[in-house]
């Protein structure tokens, strides 16, 4: 891996390799890629030096002080190399390369009529007040608004540093138990609404033929006052190949939502493949995480108990205000140690 990692190094800075972008793009994130792993592996073979040295020390030194300090040593990096060994162990795993991206995130509700239209309202505000935490970028594709609130379908880009490998958890069935707002007997209903992240295609991922592609436009429909309703600035694009069509109308601009449609149907088409991936990787991992059936249910909400129970790892915490603000980052961390577990189990370590 150093030897990769040298040779990577000295492809990116040659100018023969810079002039074709496509190539520079592809090394310069293998490059990266493979960087956290052979810092790693200096430092251990580092550790494992200063370890020889301080036990040669306290073999022949005879100063009591010095024998104190080396076992010190000795203690402190026989602590230290283990947990460095383990990370390795983890970094030696092939990293899914979709991890870095930036993500589709898509929130539809599901059974439960208006009640499912305003969770599905709900679950976009905790997915946005999490990327808010994370310095993540949300940016509205196109959305169908629930006629008591909430939204019936709303699709948006999520972009910043390694969020698909963070939300890819997110995809599948969420289910609320609670009290709706238009129940005026008080009984608790059940409702549900499904999630789907996808990793955005780069352009350099696949080759787009735009003669492929209609392209439709029409007025935009919601929000947005004179100039986004009576403009022909909607866009839907359809593409003949594969039957797949997304449509954006969330800019007053014909031009932004055009690129921005596009963005996404490259996305929708790169996805198909990964698709296949993802089917070949669920049947190995038992949890389920991050894997190709978003038919399947991953987490209830109970509202009269404040609870929030992920069904793939047994994860359950009792602060249900404070998670649906967007408060994340525990479950996806437990979500993430399994995966990690089972990816170790696969890798025979």
């Amino acid at each position: 891996m150093k030897e990769k990692f040298e040779m990577l190094s000295q492809q990116i800075s040659d100018p023969s390799v810079m002039s074709d972008m496509k190539r520079y793009v592809s090394l310069n994130k293998e490059y990266r890629e493979i960087e956290p792993l052979v810092e790693a592996g200096e430092k251990y073979r580092i550790l494992l030096g200063n370890l020889e040295s301080a036990k040669e020390m306290l073999m022949v030194e005879k100063d009591e002080e010095m024998r104190d300090m080396a076992k010190e040593e000795v203690d402190k990096l026989e602590e230290e190399i283990p947990r460095l060994e383990e990370e390795i162990k983890l970094l030696l795993i092939p990293a899914d390369p979709q991890d870095a991206k930036n993500a589709i995130l898509e929130v539809r509700a599901g059974a439960g009529g208006d009640e499912a239209s305003i969770f599905a309202g709900d679950l976009f505000r905790m997915y946005s007040k999490f990327a808010e935490r994370k310095g993540w970028k949300v940016e509205i594709n196109s959305q169908s608004e629930g006629t008591s609130g909430g939204f019936k379908e709303i699709i948006c880009k999520v972009s910043g540093n390694g969020v698909y490998g963070v939300l890819k958890y997110e995809s599948g069935v969420h289910r609320v138990q609670r009290v709706p707002q238009t129940e005026t007997q008080g009984r608790v209903h059940t409702s549900a609404a499904s999630v789907a992240v996808l990793p955005e295609a780069e352009e350099f991922d696949i080759d787009l033929n735009i003669s492929d592609v209609r392209k439709d436009t029409f007025c935009s429909s919601g929000p947005g006052g004179q100039s986004v309703n009576t403009t022909y600035s909607a866009i839907r694009l359809t593409h003949a190949p594969t039957g797949i069509v997304v449509q954006c109308q969330d800019e007053k601009s014909q031009i932004k939502n055009y690129e921005k449609a596009l963005a996404e149907l490259r996305t929708r088409i790169y996805n198909l493949e990964y698709d296949k991936y993802l089917s070949e990787i669920s049947a190995k991992r038992k949890t389920m995480v991050s894997t190709g059936d978003r038919s399947a249910k991953i987490r209830t909400y109970n509202y009269p108990q404040s609870r929030v129970t992920d069904h793939r790892i047994n994860y359950t915490m009792y602060n249900l205000p404070v998670f649906m603000d967007g408060a994340l980052q525990d479950v996806l961390d437990n979500l993430q140690i399994a995966e990690n577990a089972e990816r170790l189990k696969e890798n025979g370590q």
